[in-house]
């Protein structure tokens, strides 16, 4: 017998189980969510778990800003009977030079009329608020105390009990092998062990989400690339905020329960699905570490790993429909989808359900990218 969906889910990450349950809420039926895995083994494991506001564009900012906001009230609103580890401890983004300081200026302005609470400090203020740091690594920075951390493993299981409940199935290790249309249009989904029968299929496959594209005859303008990181042993408290420098390629930050995360990226990572983690990763972040932050490096690494970042022209996401009657789009968060995923959920339903969209909501559409004259890029990234 042919399974039916009114809308197919592809990808049970974080974006997937936020459009899920938004959708639910919203009063649809027959949502099926498909991911080749578990919800919890792809990009939302491996991410860094920090949630900021601190962006150049206006465009991230807002999701960032609206997103938290979620976050904040997410264990009632979802009903979850644990605790998603929501710490607003604050992100310090370090400046290490007069170009990058002046850049910060303008994202500090940017940031503020939006309402976000940021300030930007001299050396001796921001050593007031991590005193471990190195004064001679930086120059100026910037400081935000709503930016912070939400536990991925948590939030996505806030998520996925709070959609199940409204109705939604989820079938685990069904990996998607096509998607059939007819006359332009979805008309069947098929995965290794499955047909389902709809017009209306969302591609929240995170990495993947390329490929899937693919399947309907789209190029969506997107790639994917290995980003790795470490933890250590559990430390006693060395700071409280997410330690950030772009410039100098590291993010690091203490978790609630003592241990420390810290990644970076690799300017030469091929466009493809590797996830594995290797010794120059640990090496060049020793080094970087040891400058930034020297008492930190001196904790034991225990484990290592990479993880997909799915990167988009201008490094914001594509949230829109398609030029493909029933097929929608999440993807391209370069690294940031956890920290949207609560706005992401609200924009896509929105969309699918025809809904009146917010202004900004048109600046997320693919078609955005006909005139990359016209980009307004973001620099605030690592």
């Amino acid at each position: 017998m042919m399974n039916k969906a009114d809308i197919v889910i592809i990808g049970a990450g974080i974006s997937g189980l936020s459009i899920a349950y938004n959708l639910a809420k919203k009063g649809q039926k027959n949502i099926v969510v498909l991911d080749k895995s578990h919800f919890l083994a792809g990009a939302t494991a491996r991410c860094g778990a920090g949630v900021r506001q601190q962006w150049a564009t206006e465009l991230n900012c807002l999701l960032a800003k609206k997103s938290i906001e979620f976050f904040a009230h997410a264990n009632e609103t979802l009903n979850y009977h644990r605790d998603i580890e929501f710490k607003q401890g604050g992100y310090l983004i370090l400046s290490t030079s007069e170009e990058e300081d002046k850049q910060f200026e303008k994202n500090v302005k940017l940031q503020n009329s939006l309402g976000i609470p940021t300030k930007h400090l001299n050396k001796e203020e921001a050593l007031k608020i991590v005193p471990h740091l190195n004064p001679d690594s930086f120059t100026t920075a910037t400081f935000c105390e709503t930016d912070g951390h939400v536990n991925p493993f948590l939030m996505s299981e806030a998520y996925y009990l709070a959609a199940q409940k409204l109705g939604v199935v989820f079938h685990f290790f069904n990996e998607v092998k096509d998607i059939i249309l007819e006359n332009g249009k979805i008309s069947k989904v098929i995965t290794d062990k499955m047909e389902i029968k709809t017009n209306k299929v969302v591609d929240a496959a995170g990495g993947y989400a390329q490929d899937i594209g693919c399947m309907v005859g789209l190029d969506i303008p997107v790639f994917s690339e290995n980003h790795e990181i470490l933890v250590t042993e559990r430390a006693p408290k060395m700071f409280e905020p997410m330690v950030m420098s772009f410039s100098k390629n590291i993010y690091c930050q203490q978790v609630p329960h003592g241990s420390i995360l810290m990644g970076r990226n690799n300017p030469k990572a091929k466009h493809n699905h590797d996830i594995s983690s290797s010794w120059r990763f640990l090496d060049e972040m020793a080094k970087t570490v040891n400058h930034i932050l020297p008492e930190v490096a001196k904790q034991r690494v225990i484990r290592t790993w990479g993880g997909s970042y799915n990167i988009s022209p201008d490094f914001q996401p594509i949230i829109s429909d398609s030029s493909v009657e029933g097929f929608y789009i999440a993807c391209g968060y370069s690294g940031h989808g956890f920290m949207f995923a609560p706005i992401t959920g609200e924009l896509l339903t929105e969309i699918i359900l025809g809904e009146p969209l917010e202004y900004y909501a048109k600046a997320l559409h693919m078609d955005r990218f006909k005139d990359m004259d016209k980009i307004d890029r973001e620099h605030s990234v690592v």
